[in-house]
């Protein structure tokens, strides 16, 4: 059965290596996986998304049809908010890094953010993760570990834990941001129980 996860969020957090790391973790563990990635002015805080998906059967497409996506993982709100259409009805699952990025519509007062995003997500969802994971990145050492935070409970949350990350992140980060990469995958890992 081929699973589908949706990574979402602005251009700077990191959104892009962490669904490049989820795929090399899947196919080194010998699935068969397909992504996507959409940029949207990423460099200038636009949205960013990754489509994964993953079986052990043959996977013949990278897009996640609307409502088949497993598990969203936000990497700001209101990216998981315009996003939501993708989430499974029955037992879809969003994981939320609980910080808000204003887009420039919201800074030059054309539009206001939208309130209570999280409570609109919890009606669709039948799960929700809800982590400061910018803020416990920052305590670790970085703010740009977040991402690896939000890797880090998806792989749990979707069983995926097995897999060596600790191999992945040595082979995939610089060398003088390891160690916190380590810290912030099983600080994740563990935010996922």
């Amino acid at each position: 059965m081929t699973k589908n996860i949706l990574l979402t969020g602005v251009g700077g957090q990191g959104t892009i290596l962490a669904a490049k790391m989820l795929t090399i973790g899947l196919m080194e563990s010998g699935y068969d996986v397909k992504m996507s990635e959409i940029h949207g002015m990423s460099q200038r805080g636009g949205s960013v998304t990754s489509q994964v998906r993953y079986s052990e059967e043959k996977v013949y497409s990278p897009v996640i049809e609307k409502g088949t996506a497993d598990i969203i993982v936000s990497f700001e709100k209101m990216e998981a908010l315009r996003n939501l259409d993708y989430l499974k009805p029955e037992g879809g699952v969003v994981v939320i890094n609980n910080v808000e990025i204003p887009s420039m519509t919201n800074l030059t007062g054309e539009e206001k953010y939208t309130e209570g995003i999280e409570e609109i997500i919890e009606g669709a969802a039948s799960k929700v993760i809800s982590i400061d994971a910018t803020r416990l990145a920052g305590e670790l050492g970085s703010v740009k570990a977040a991402n690896v935070i939000l890797l880090g409970t998806l792989v749990k949350s979707m069983g995926l834990d097995h897999i060596d990350w600790e191999d992945i992140i040595r082979r995939n980060v610089k060398e003088k941001f390891i160690d916190l990469n380590l810290k912030a995958i099983k600080l994740g890992m563990d935010l996922a129980k």
